[in-house]
């Protein structure tokens, strides 16, 4: 019995060792090359009325409930949703924008469970066109780095945020 306890405690050790020795952050980023120029991709970008052209998440549910504020675009403009169990609840905030180069964002989740994150979106010139890059930053506290053991968020999101960079560009394209 003494033993059955003293590896059940040097499991509870061990697992608790390997949880804190994962990242406190994540980045994740994907990015595509668009023929259209940053001016007109900024554009859309910074819109986030224009969203629902584009996002992905706006296909997982049609139904969502949103509010947007007045305006909609540009620094402290908002976007808050509530949907199915697929999107969520939650806030994002324009926090910085850069002329036709970067739009940055605070991401609020709520549900199914409170985080905050850091989206960038950048724009730059390419030679087809402008080259867009989408990452997401954030802090992993103890629970999200027991969640990242079981699950890859990179190919999760990344898989949403490729998703919506191809919607993107059909749109900037058009």
């Amino acid at each position: 019995m003494l033993y059955a306890a003293l590896l059940i405690v040097a499991i509870v050790i061990g697992f608790v060792i390997l949880v804190a020795r994962r990242p406190d952050g994540y980045r994740i980023q994907r990015e595509t090359v668009i023929g259209s120029s940053p001016r007109d991709v900024h554009g859309i970008l910074i819109n986030l009325r224009r969203w629902d052209e584009w996002s992905p998440w706006e296909k997982k549910d049609p139904n969502m409930k949103k509010t947007l504020s007045d305006p909609s675009e540009g620094l402290g403009a908002y976007y808050a949703w509530s949907g199915n169990k697929e999107v969520g609840e939650g806030r994002m905030t324009i926090i910085g924008v850069t002329a036709d180069e970067k739009v940055l964002l605070t991401l609020e989740f709520i549900k199914p469970f409170v985080s905050t994150c850091t989206i960038e979106f950048s724009t730059q010139h390419h030679k087809d066109g402008c080259r867009v890059v989408w990452a997401m930053t954030g802090k992993n506290n103890f629970v999200a780095k027991i969640f990242c053991l079981f699950m890859d968020m990179d190919k999760m999101i990344g898989k949403d945020f490729e998703e919506g960079l191809a919607s993107l560009k059909a749109l900037a394209e058009k």
